[in-house]
């Protein structure tokens, strides 16, 4: 799987939600940022996430994967979002 496949899968099963994805292969990096995280605990946010990918998961098709999740408030001042910033992207 590619990150963009990753992404399109998040994208397909959470609504509201802006996805970064980083990796290859089977082991990926998701950062998610959306309101529906706002709320939660960690365990929860995470949940949420390792649901969207179950299946995946499952079959081996995405073996690993790292999870952080930001509400967009939070998400204004995560040192992630300064660093693509930095970068430009």
């Amino acid at each position: 799987m590619q990150p963009s496949d990753v992404k399109a899968l998040l994208e397909a099963r959470l609504e509201d939600c802006d996805f970064h994805i980083q990796g290859e292969g089977c082991n990926f990096q998701v950062i998610a940022v959306g309101d529906v995280f706002e709320g939660l605990s960690p365990v929860r946010r995470q949940q949420l996430i390792y649901g969207a990918l179950s299946e995946e998961i499952a079959s081996g098709a995405v073996h690993a994967v790292s999870i952080k999740t930001y509400t967009p408030a939070q998400w204004a001042d995560a040192p992630e979002n300064a660093a693509s910033r930095r970068q430009g992207g």
